[in-house]
């Protein structure tokens, strides 16, 4: 008998939220399939944070539904499944690279191996020693990223990951997120820079807390007219406003 096709990795259905008086997401309904890079693209303060909030579980909701590998956000049993690095770098100075991850591993039951793994997969091998004061920009970066590895995820929820890192780290970031999906890993990535839709598979694009459009940059580009993906976005933005 041949085994049902899995769902997709991710599936917001009619999602509110409200914070006091403030309607943040507006009815969004998505999905995010699985073994995939998808980019959450919009300007900064249109609800990418709280979207991605909601989906690992940290987020109050007005009401609607948010599914996580089949089981709703925040449940025990995607502890070990769903990694999430937030926009701040989540990690401890006083405490070297190969210290943090493996705190971290601690409280997913991660072995020795694991840490060493995931500090390898961020590039770090030659900086387990240094303390998180010592570290650049893009290096802290890198250890939240080892972090969130270190339990082995299936989804990886990263909150503009690249914001603030020069272009040759921005580039060396891709090159591991792109590795990571080859592995089979699922990745949502949020930005407010356009140019980083190229890398993604899939698209959601937001705006004042409502979801756009989801489509492939090529879609993007077909649906406008327009080659840019920057100009492609305005231009779906005033398509929108039209209606």
């Amino acid at each position: 008998m041949t085994a049902p096709n899995p769902g997709p990795a991710i599936a917001v259905r009619n999602l509110h939220v409200r914070r006091g008086e403030r309607q943040v997401l507006h009815d969004i309904s998505l999905t995010v399939p699985r073994g995939s890079i998808t980019g959450l693209l919009g300007p900064s303060g249109c609800g990418k944070t709280t979207l991605m909030r909601s989906i690992v579980g940290t987020q109050l909701i007005e009401k609607g539904e948010v599914l996580v590998l089949d089981e709703p956000a925040g449940s025990a049993g995607l502890r070990h499944r769903l990694g999430y690095v937030t926009q701040a770098p989540s990690i401890y100075d006083d405490l070297t690279v190969a210290d943090n991850v493996a705190y971290f591993g601690a409280l997913y039951g991660s072995s020795a191996a694991d840490v060493h793994g995931a500090i390898d997969a961020v590039g770090l091998g030659g900086h387990t020693g240094n303390r998180g004061n010592q570290l650049s920009g893009g290096q802290r970066t890198r250890v939240s990223l080892a972090c969130a590895l270190v339990a082995n995820p299936e989804v990886l929820v990263l909150d503009e990951p690249t914001v603030g890192l020069d272009p040759v780290l921005r580039a060396d970031l891709w090159e591991q997120f792109h590795a990571l999906a080859a592995q089979g890993r699922t990745l949502l990535v949020s930005s407010h820079v356009m140019d980083e839709a190229e890398h993604c598979d899939n698209l959601l694009l937001m705006r004042e807390g409502k979801l756009l459009g989801q489509l492939s940059p090529d879609e993007l580009r077909s649906r406008t007219g327009e080659s840019s993906l920057e100009n492609a976005f305005l231009a779906l933005i005033r398509m929108g406003e039209k209606l």
